[in-house]
């Protein structure tokens, strides 16, 4: 499956980056994230309950961030592995200055496999763009809130 979209968050695009570059803050973004640990440079895990239809998961998330031009483009693909389940997928954004802020262009691709695919394309496709688009609002949110402007 693949979703697309864009996020025009008003923020400079080095506060953009340093936020979706970090795992630590853009790992809490995603629906259920209950946990993240950096094991290396641009490697991290995570732990995460996620429930689509009947079926409810804690998942072990094993991602690999890479970026080709920095401050403009990352790549993280991921490896989610849960009892009888499993989800596999690649995220790319870009990154553009739009004069009053960042242009993040975003795409996923996800696999799924076992109990999760079982459930039907259209319940999966639907749930996960659910799932994907809240992540972005939350990441355009949160950056929204840490760039602006502090009044004493």
């Amino acid at each position: 499956m693949r979703f697309e979209g864009v996020e025009r968050i008003q923020a400079t695009r080095e506060s953009v980056w340093d936020f979706v570059t970090d795992p630590k803050r853009i790992g809490y973004c995603g629906p259920g994230v209950e946990r993240i640990d950096v094991v290396g440079d641009g490697r991290f895990t995570a732990i995460a309950k996620v429930g689509i239809g009947i079926i409810s998961a804690r998942f072990r998330i094993d991602a690999d961030m890479s970026t080709p031009k920095t401050g403009e483009e990352a790549t993280v693909t991921v490896r989610a592995r849960a009892p009888g389940s499993a989800v596999d997928g690649v995220g790319r954004i870009k990154l553009l200055d739009n004069g009053t802020g960042t242009t993040m262009e975003w795409q996923a691709d996800v696999r799924l496999a076992g109990r999760l695919a079982s459930l039907g394309a259209r319940l999966i496709e639907g749930a996960a763009k659910q799932m994907i688009d809240e992540t972005f609002r939350r990441i355009k949110s949160k950056v929204e809130v840490e760039s602006a402007p502090q009044v004493e």
